[in-house]
């Protein structure tokens, strides 16, 4: 050992054993315990913040017939887009979790920083915090209609709220994870500029994180209208229901984040001429007509035998299609020559069977758009809870995929003899000057 560090601080720190001590001998940073205490905390505050609504909910009656109407067109938009956030940010918690404890290097692959990219308990902290604050909006918000304020006051509080949490995403000062911040904003830009950016595996993943997420891109599309419109000074609901331009803009969003991941597919394409990166694209091309299709067929005029059919042979060519990929290309199994049968050969868990399971989850969660034709009839504020429970379970859907999509890409890396700029080293990153 002493041969060694002698070697070391001769021909790597200039004979500096101070600075060669710092790369054979770092000294690791403890985790604090205050972090894991705060995600305890802010998870009772949200348990019994949530307990409390639901009693003044139904006290007030806020749920029932005549009041449930202005209160899901403009209060619940709001808050369903801090809840489905919450639930992406939870599920992505979970995936840090499980990749640390499987041992995949996430940070390496993603290409961030060790030092300032976001742990596991960091995303649980944002997450609680989230919901907290958001079911605490909303006791608020039912106390102050109870005691006699117009709803036209109230209602300007879920929009306070997000315009808050706007503000803080763009803060300029170095607190509350800010690389974390501007790095989410850095590949937002880049999704949404595509194909004119060189497109990255961050970039690609965070995009379809976006395709799970169009009805949030919806919610806030309705919001923004109700906060322009002054829809909430005059509660003319009908404002963001009707009219032309409304209509197409529910086309539009729901196209977005798959016209943007096609997008990045042919910039792939273009840089790497593989006619793989098309097929992709073609992936997300049919998930458009899909969900065009469905579109249509949900307006009354169109509620007939042929657009039935329309949006039934789409939708089945969309989901082989997606299901097919999430599989064969994304997460590498159905492999028929796989010593693991119809898996591949290098597997994280032991257990199989995980994978299988696994498998079987993913294809029915890709076939919840059944209900999306069906339309069970259960009254307006069933209709919009039953929306919110299945965007829930898309958000569930797609944590459960990156687990396995960022396996694959651990495991394929050396595979497929990928070019690394550099190998991650066992000990922590210092600073050279000393």
């Amino acid at each position: 050992m002493d041969e060694v560090e002698s070697i070391f601080i001769k021909h790597f720190a200039n004979n500096d054993r101070k600075k060669a001590m710092k790369f054979l001998r770092p000294q690791q940073n403890k985790d604090s315990h205050m972090i894991t205490f705060f995600v305890g905390f802010f998870t009772g505050c949200f348990a019994s913040l949530f307990c409390v609504y639901a009693i003044l909910a139904h006290l007030s009656g806020i749920f029932s017939h005549g009041q449930q109407t202005a209160y899901m067109e403009t209060v619940y938009p709001v808050f369903s887009v801090f809840a489905l956030l919450s639930l992406h940010l939870f599920m992505h918690g979970c995936n840090l979790f499980m990749w640390k404890n499987t041992r995949i290097n996430y940070n390496f692959i993603f290409e961030f920083a060790p030092s300032t990219a976001l742990k596991y308990r960091d995303a649980f902290l944002i997450c609680t915090t989230f919901m907290t604050a958001v079911v605490g909006a909303m006791v608020v918000h039912l106390i102050l209609r109870a005691s006699g304020f117009s709803p036209s006051q109230v209602d300007a509080i879920p929009g306070i709220l997000l315009l808050v949490f706007i503000a803080l995403l763009i803060c300029p000062f170095d607190i509350l994870y800010r690389p974390t911040r501007y790095c989410f904003i850095r590949i937002i830009r880049n999704i949404i500029c595509s194909p004119f950016y060189k497109v990255l595996l961050v970039d690609l993943f965070m995009a379809d994180q976006l395709t799970s997420q169009i009805p949030l891109l919806r919610h806030m599309e309705s919001t923004a209208c109700y906060f322009l419109a002054a829809s909430f000074k005059k509660h003319q609901l009908k404002t963001c229901k009707s009219g032309r331009l409304i209509g197409e803009l529910v086309y539009i969003i729901s196209f977005l984040p798959y016209y943007w991941r096609a997008m990045q597919c042919a910039r792939r394409w273009f840089d790497d001429s593989d006619p793989a990166h098309l097929a992709n694209m073609g992936k997300y091309v049919s998930a458009m007509v899909a969900a065009g299709a469905r579109l249509t067929y949900s307006r009354p005029h169109h509620k007939d035998n042929l657009w039935f059919s329309i949006v039934l042979v789409t939708s089945v060519v969309a989901t082989v299609y997606q299901l097919y990929w999430d599989f064969v290309k994304d997460w590498g199994l159905l492999n028929p020559k796989s010593k693991n049968p119809w898996l591949r050969d290098d597997l994280i868990f032991k257990n199989r069977s995980i994978y299988y399971m696994s498998i079987a989850l993913n294809v029915v969660l890709r076939v919840a758009w059944v209900e999306g034709v069906l339309r069970l009839r259960i009254g307006a504020v069933g209709s919009q809870l039953l929306d919110f429970l299945l965007a829930s379970l898309e958000v569930i859907r797609r944590g459960h995929w990156n687990f396995y999509r960022i396996e694959h890409e651990h495991l394929n890396n050396v595979g497929k003899h990928r070019v690394m700029k550099t190998v991650p080293l066992p000990f922590r990153e210092t600073d050279s000057d000393g």
